[in-house]
Formats: structure tokens, sequence, C-alpha cells
């Protein structure tokens, strides 16, 4: 028998919560974002039902769609994948949260195209913690200078950061590189930018992310399953 979304969902939820207790942190300082990337609006539709509301995609064309299929519901849209100079126009219009610039030419053309009628678009700044180098983001000594010119672009406001290490061999190494992030993003509040948003930890490094700080986990195959 096929466990449901909403199955899924409420224990993703109390693992949060197990992790949080764990930390001495209270559970509504993480919030959960469902990575709907690969699955359908009816995915999307039935963890909505379940009580989820901000969702993470990777692909920009295939979350347009999905967007425009759900627009009758009151979602929260994060894109967290790699954006191209030709599709952040798609981005800037369709999205509400930004997890993924690491470069100053792409925030400036979402902010550039970021339409009058919408709120400013919520952004992180993703950072190449651990050095992967198959890894998107920018190099830790890059970071305050990127963060202070994407503060300042109109349209959108800097709310933090977003890391993706690699898998770590133990939970002491995972939270020895989630340090690294909150390190990070502490030094970036200590320069003056009103930051509250640690964009850290997947399935796999829930808990050592929570216990390091991170105020938001991304979450998909826990959630929708395996392709």
């Amino acid at each position: 028998m096929n466990v449901s979304i909403a199955d899924n969902l409420a224990q993703v939820h109390a693992q949060i919560q197990a992790a949080c207790q764990a930390a001495g942190r209270a559970e509504s300082s993480v919030r959960l974002l469902a990575v709907s990337k690969t699955w359908g609006a009816d995915a999307v539709r039935a963890a909505h039902a379940a009580g989820q509301t901000a969702f993470g995609e990777n692909y920009i064309q295939e979350a347009v769609d999905k967007i425009t299929a759900l627009h009758d519901l009151p979602l929260e849209w994060h894109c967290i994948g790699p954006i191209q100079s030709n599709k952040t126009r798609m981005v800037a219009e369709h999205f509400d949260w930004v997890h993924s610039i690491d470069r100053l030419k792409i925030a400036q053309r979402l902010s550039e195209q970021r339409p009058a009628s919408l709120p400013p678009l919520q952004v992180c700044i993703q950072v190449n913690v651990d050095g992967g180098e198959t890894k998107s983001g920018v190099i830790p000594q890059d970071l305050p200078a990127l963060a202070q010119a994407v503060a300042a672009l109109p349209n959108m406001q800097l709310r933090g950061i977003m890391t993706i290490p690699e898998p770590a061999e133990s939970e002491a190494a995972a939270r020895a590189v989630h340090r690294q992030g909150r390190l990070l993003l502490e030094s970036l509040i200590a320069q003056g930018l009103a930051l509250d948003t640690l964009s850290m930890g997947m399935s796999a490094d829930m808990a050592p992310a929570i216990a390091e700080g991170s105020t938001m986990v991304r979450v998909g195959t826990a959630i929708f399953g395996r392709r």
C-alpha cells in the first residue's frame, strides 16, 4: 500500500520537531520547503491539502507551467536551482523566493525584471561552503561583497544564504560544514545586513543542519517519493 503524501509530510514534520527539541529550538523556527521538482501539479495539490504551502523548484520552465496550473491555490514558490540569464524574466515574474543567486549579474536582472505589481523578490545567496567542484555558489571569500551589492538592489530583499554541501561521512562532519554556513550568515549580520534565513539541510542532513541553526530545510523525496 502506498503511503500518502500527507503521511509523508507528517513524518517529516515529526523529524523536524525531534531535531528542534534536540537542539533546544522551537519547531516554529524551522520552515519546511517541499521540493516538488519533477512532480506534477496533482502532487503539489495533495501536499497543499495536507497543509504544505511552500514549494521549491529547480527547473524553471517546468516550474512556471506548474505555477500557472496551480494559480488558484495560495502557494509560495521558491526557485532553488541554477538560473541562466535567459531565464531571469520567468523567475522574476513567477517566483516569490530565489535561493540560488551566486552572481551579481543574475541578481541585477531579477531586480530589473521584477514586475512592479508584485512584492519584492525574497532572495538568498548560494554559498559553496565546502569547495565542492561541481557545486554552484559563491566562494565564502566573495560573499560579503556580493551580499552588500545584492542588498542594495531595488525590487528584492536579501534574506540570507543557501548551502548545498557534499554528503558528509558522519553527523559530526555534517555539523562542521553546516556550522560554516551559520558563521557566514552571522558575519553578514555583524556587517549590518538584516538577515533571517539560513536555507540549509535536506532529507539526509536535516538534523545536523537544524542543530547548527538552519531556518529552512528543503525536502523532496521523503515527501513525494522517488521517481
